[in-house]
């Protein structure tokens, strides 16, 4: 049975779309954990038929450490994100897991992403270059 960790703070709704968009993808049995940083956000993402919810840092922490797969945003891996709600051990326990984890690029952290294309490692580099030149003009 796969196990499906949906993490999301402030409103959840981020969480909450998530759940919408992969509850048909999976059969039944399939358990989707909806982790909230707080109580609002499991609450949202449990009107979206998450199969279990849970609310805050210890929550996260142990079911992230037994689930398949992980999904949110890229800001479960930065600390202090969402305006603090991602605590320093909440992103280590991801970072711990053995889950594969599926992050949207949402930059609300800033953090950039240089390319989520699989390209070989002299793009990526070009890619980069791109990226600095576009948000640093001038050096």
């Amino acid at each position: 049975m796969m196990k499906i960790a949906v993490l999301d703070g402030q409103g959840g709704g981020i969480g909450c779309e998530i759940i919408n968009h992969i509850r048909p993808l999976f059969p039944e049995g399939t358990i989707i954990y909806a982790l909230g940083t707080n109580a609002v956000a499991t609450s949202k993402m449990m009107k979206a038929k998450a199969t279990q919810g849970a609310s805050g840092e210890n929550a996260v922490i142990r079911t992230v450490a037994k689930a398949d797969l992980i999904i949110g945003t890229l800001d479960i891996l930065v600390a202090d994100s969402l305006m603090g709600e991602i605590t320093a051990p909440i992103t280590a326990a991801i970072g711990r897991s053995e889950a594969r984890k599926i992050l949207l690029p949402i930059n609300r952290s800033g953090v950039e992403v240089v390319s989520s294309e699989k390209k070989p490692l002299p793009h990526l580099f070009e890619d980069l270059t791109a990226l600095v030149k576009k948000l640093y003009p001038g050096g």
